[in-house]
């Protein structure tokens, strides 16, 4: 008897990873969708029905990838957060060698606000959200806070001791000043009305004359 081309074992593998990495790109749509309705609608009007338009599946399929509505948020949060932070972190590593401590800040003003505005839904829905949810899916979501938190507490920690800003000002309440800021231009912001070069421009001019310290 002829032998089969190929071995069964390896083509089940290799079926099951491109399932795999089809579960895993349906996944992603979803989290995508949710971000996107979440972003536009707040926690109290979200509706699965709404995420599963969006992501181009039957809602049903939804509870296949996340156990229920409140896990699919909590997911959301926490992956926009986690972004946000990886991705004011690479802006920093890019930052000029001689940046000082308040030109660092403008740097992590800039990018907080493209992130926000231009580049994640799940930013945006962390910011509309963030204290909308019940406490027990937000947990994982505070955690990531947290560290978010600590990037731009260490910026403002070290540019007040280099004399860098007003020493007239306390570093935590500059901070949360700053960054109550920038969270609030996703809740005022129009693309048709102002481009966001210009949003990020204003903002940093803002904050340099806020903080710079007086001659």
């Amino acid at each position: 008897m002829a032998k089969k081309s190929g071995s069964p074992m390896l083509a089940t593998a290799d079926d099951e990873k491109n399932l795999d990495k089809k579960s895993a790109r349906t996944r992603v749509r979803i989290l995508d969708a949710a971000a996107q309705v979440l972003s536009a609608k707040g926690y109290a009007g979200m509706r699965l029905g709404d995420v599963a338009e969006v992501a181009e599946v039957q809602a049903p399929a939804i509870y296949y990838y996340f156990s229920s509505r409140e896990e699919l948020i909590e997911e959301v949060m926490w992956v926009g957060l986690a972004d946000m932070r990886a991705y004011l972190a690479t802006a920093l590593e890019q930052a000029p060698e001689d940046a000082d401590g308040l030109e660092r800040i403008l740097i992590a003003v800039g990018a907080h606000l493209r992130h926000e505005l231009e580049i994640s839904d799940y930013a945006t829905a962390v910011i509309r959200n963030g204290g909308q949810l019940p406490d027990k899916i937000r947990e994982r979501q505070q955690q990531e806070e947290k560290k978010y938190g600590a990037v731009w507490r260490e910026l403002f920690q070290s540019a007040a001791k280099a004399g860098e800003i007003r020493s007239d000002l306390d570093p935590y309440v500059a901070q949360m000043l700053v960054m109550g800021t920038v969270n609030w231009t996703a809740e005022w912001w129009q693309p048709g009305r102002v481009s966001i070069d210009r949003v990020v421009a204003n903002a940093q001019a803002f904050v340099r004359n806020a903080l710079a310290p007086t001659a």
